[in-house]
């Protein structure tokens, strides 16, 4: 069986590297939708929404991420991911995840002004409390 084709991938945010070497596949989220890099993919410049990015290695076991923003860009088979925030799923703390979820539920439907913002952040601590599940 011939061996799977591999590139290389970094996701970096401003506090630093998270993921660097070689993937087998990326999904993120981008912002009109989830999509699958794989090798030779043609190269690509996307935003990022808030969601999940989960990165397939050479064993096929997978690494996840919650993330909030950014951008990628795919050239020559050399995937660069540039996250506002990201998170591995191991790392999230669940209880302090699904708590925050919740006091931001109650605090955004009690707002009048600043609405928009709150939603944001309550989309964030969402996807927080998911990713921390996996």
């Amino acid at each position: 069986m011939a061996k799977e084709k591999t590139y290389y991938a970094q996701l970096l945010t401003p506090e630093g590297s998270l993921y660097d070497g070689d993937v087998l596949s990326v999904t993120v989220p981008g912002s009109s939708g989830s999509f699958q890099i794989l090798y030779n993919h043609a190269p690509i410049v996307s935003s990022l929404g808030i969601g999940e990015i989960v990165i397939e290695i050479e064993d096929k076991s997978t690494i996840h991420y919650a993330v909030s923003g950014g951008f990628v860009e795919l050239n020559n088979n050399k995937l660069a991911i540039l996250a506002e925030k990201a998170e591995e799923a191991s790392t999230i703390d669940r209880g302090e995840a699904i708590t925050l979820r919740d006091e931001l539920k109650k605090r955004v439907f009690s707002l009048r002004e600043g609405r928009e913002e709150a939603e944001i952040e309550l989309k964030i601590a969402e996807n927080r409390a998911k990713i921390a599940e996996i």
